[in-house]
């Protein structure tokens, strides 16, 4: 079985407080793009799981994301026979994408098929949050509310047509470090995730930009000032905005024009600002 795990972008991250468990409150509006890493799956008669990846720097052990996921399902159902996965990496790693958690994502929906386990969207969903808080979304896909630490999830009207522009500099950055950094008493300007919402139901591709903001920008580009310098050069170039993904450090530019968006491309592609750069669209889920 072969599955595409996809990547994906906040258009709006906003932390409405931290939690007395050391997790924060979000509300986060999320999108599903063109962009995905490559998962095979075999059944094995020999017992145990097997993960192989294309980045020597990647666990193969129990480490990785998509071994805890095939595992977390294999032993709650008894499953005695043997799995094999195959990680082909794509998707920047440590971006503020959610690679990890849409390859573990991914291996969760396989597992389910290849088993005939018969669980819905929602019980997927509802055992990701044991691998992470990303992972319910990833099942899902799409445009959507992310609310809770992110298991709360609401379906929207998909992003109007447009052109997306990633660049990801040579940097990782910690998620755990950029939340633990984060003064949430200090945050001055909340974004307006609800106009977002108003926007995306009237199909306003300009009324999504215009209030597209990420609370953790403050954190993450203080350290690392080549986040803005990225976000300058695409708007410069035509994009409508851009904005950091995640906790970082990949920044995502949305264009109204291809022609504009291959521009931009060419521009950033000429700069020493980026390591990797990506353009592509937004993936909707069926029916979107």
């Amino acid at each position: 079985m072969r599955l595409r795990a996809m990547a994906k972008i906040n258009l709006g991250l906003d932390v409405v407080k931290r939690r007395e468990d050391g997790y924060h409150e979000v509300r986060m509006i999320m999108q599903t793009i063109h962009m995905y890493d490559q998962i095979d799956l075999s059944k094995s008669e020999e017992p145990g799981i097997r993960v192989k990846t294309n980045l020597p720097y990647l666990p193969n052990n129990e480490n990785n994301l998509v071994y805890k996921a095939a595992k977390l399902l294999m032993d709650e159902f008894h499953i005695t026979k043997g799995l094999d996965i195959r990680l082909r990496k794509f998707i920047p790693v440590a971006a503020g994408m959610a690679g990890g958690s849409s390859d573990a994502a991914a291996v969760m929906v396989g597992v389910n098929r290849m088993f005939h386990l018969e669980l819905s969207m929602e019980e997927l969903a509802d055992r990701g949050t044991a691998i992470g808080a990303d992972v319910p979304y990833c099942i899902m896909r799409g445009t959507a509310l992310a609310e809770g630490i992110g298991e709360l999830l609401t379906p929207l009207p998909p992003l109007p047509p447009c052109y997306i522009l990633v660049g990801k500099p040579g940097i990782n950055v910690s998620t755990k470090n950029v939340y633990k950094s984060l003064r949430v008493d200090k945050i001055e300007n909340h974004p307006d995730i609800d106009g977002m919402i108003d926007a995306l139901r009237e199909g306003s591709l300009t009324g999504v930009t215009a209030r597209m903001a990420n609370v953790l920008e403050d954190v993450t580009v203080q350290t690392y000032p080549v986040i803005a310098e990225i976000k300058q050069n695409m708007i410069e170039n035509g994009a409508l905005n851009a904005l950091m993904s995640g906790s970082g450090p990949s920044v995502f530019g949305i264009f109204d024009d291809r022609r504009k968006a291959e521009h931009a491309y060419r521009q950033l592609q000429n700069t020493d600002l980026v390591k990797q750069i990506f353009l592509t669209k937004p993936f909707g889920r069926r029916g979107q």
